[in-house]
């Protein structure tokens, strides 16, 4: 008896206390707090007028919040001889196909990695993990070379295509894939099933976390993708290029400039949003363990 109220009395002293746990949770709301600022006054400075925006020292909060920011780069926008709206719609067409595209190629490609065995497996692991210490400046120029000689530069392809050979997000998959219990791949095979139906049934939808984690970071990665290395036509580019003209400007076009900044900020957030929801809840309900 003794030992056991040893080991009780010892789980019991990990336990943190009520006065312990509302001191953590005020260091954690005034963390949250200070992480949120930079998003807050983005949304302020969106609906300042321009004698706020000006103003010295900064405020955060906005005093007489105004639309005008808005109205006026819409009007720049209208002026210039390519729609705004063909800007929302290459932004739309690049990001949701670069994004899709990772995540499956990624996927299709980290099963094999795995779940089977096969020579050469972990050469080519070992030097997917190596291509991921590369900087993106350093295979930029062979980028060019490839996108030139397949012949799709000032095309969609020319972005779409470069996103979908992205390491990290093979790695990630791996890895993850990882953790999924052999015998559940192995009965779904005895049971007659296809690779192809044990990839999409069995594994994708037990390994939701990571595919809806790497769709974030690709997301991101690609909304915020300006195409000035191979979109040369202008009706080609995407929102990212249209927006930085405006932002280039200058002092004039501050108002229009702080619109732009919510814009570019709202929509991955909205989207990281989204999905993170649905990972903390995959994450939860399904857990699998050997």
């Amino acid at each position: 008896m003794k030992p056991k109220r040893r080991l009780f009395r010892r789980q019991k002293q990990l336990n943190r206390s009520a006065a312990g746990n509302g001191l953590l949770f005020t260091l954690m709301f005034f963390c949250g707090i200070f992480m949120a600022l930079p998003l807050v006054m983005i949304a302020n400075n969106a609906l300042k007028p321009l004698d706020e925006i000006f103003k010295y020292p900064p405020a955060i909060f906005v005093k007489n919040p105004t639309l005008e920011n808005f109205t006026d780069l819409f009007v720049l926008m209208n002026d210039t001889w390519v729609p705004f709206s063909r800007y929302i719609f290459n932004t739309f067409i690049i990001t949701g196909f670069g994004t899709v595209g990772h995540v499956l190629v990624a996927s299709l490609a980290a099963y094999p990695l795995a779940k089977h065995d096969f020579p050469g497996k972990k050469i080519i692991f070992h030097m997917i993990v190596l291509s991921m210490m590369f900087s993106w400046t350093v295979t930029q120029i062979p980028n060019y070379m490839i996108i030139s000689f397949l012949h799709i530069n000032n095309t969609y392809l020319a972005l779409i295509l470069p996103a979908w050979q992205f390491g990290m997000g093979l790695y990630l998959m791996k890895q993850f894939m990882e953790q999924i219990p052999t015998t559940l791949v192995e009965s779904s095979r005895l049971d007659g099933a296809s690779e192809w139906k044990t990839y999409w049934t069995i594994i994708m939808p037990n390994v939701k976390p990571a595919w809806l984690t790497l769709a974030i970071f690709q997301f991101q990665q690609m909304w915020g993708n300006t195409g000035s290395t191979f979109l040369r036509s202008e009706e080609l580019k995407p929102l990212q290029f249209a927006l930085q003209q405006i932002t280039a400007g200058g002092a004039k076009r501050a108002g229009a400039s702080a619109a732009v900044s919510f814009i570019l900020a709202a929509i991955p957030i909205t989207f990281f949003l989204i999905c993170q929801s649905n990972i903390l809840e995959t994450m939860t309900t399904s857990g699998m363990k050997e």
